[in-house]
């Protein structure tokens, strides 16, 4: 992972942990964990989520790529980012 990636994972990390989770511990939350299937994010969830990412990242989320494979854990919004950025 270089730089770039590890502050958006931090970014990330703290937005889920902070607003979904409640805590500030990172063992809390898995970069593989799937938002959906464990409960920590449901479909408002996964709408504030994509808000986040327009607002606080400038990433536009498209309603074709509204799905699972890029929003639904840690690993899948980093491997989204980068391929929406570079």
């Amino acid at each position: 992972m270089n730089e770039d990636e590890n502050n958006t994972e931090d970014l990330l990390r703290t937005f889920i942990l902070e607003n979904y989770l409640f805590t500030d511990d990172q063992k809390k939350l898995n970069n593989s964990d799937s938002f959906l299937d464990t409960g920590i994010l449901d479909s408002m969830g996964i709408l504030e989520m994509i808000y986040y990412l327009d607002e606080e990242m400038s990433i536009k989320v498209a309603p074709d790529e509204m799905i699972p494979a890029n929003l639904d854990s840690i690993n899948n919004l980093i491997a989204f980012i980068d391929k929406k950025t570079n």
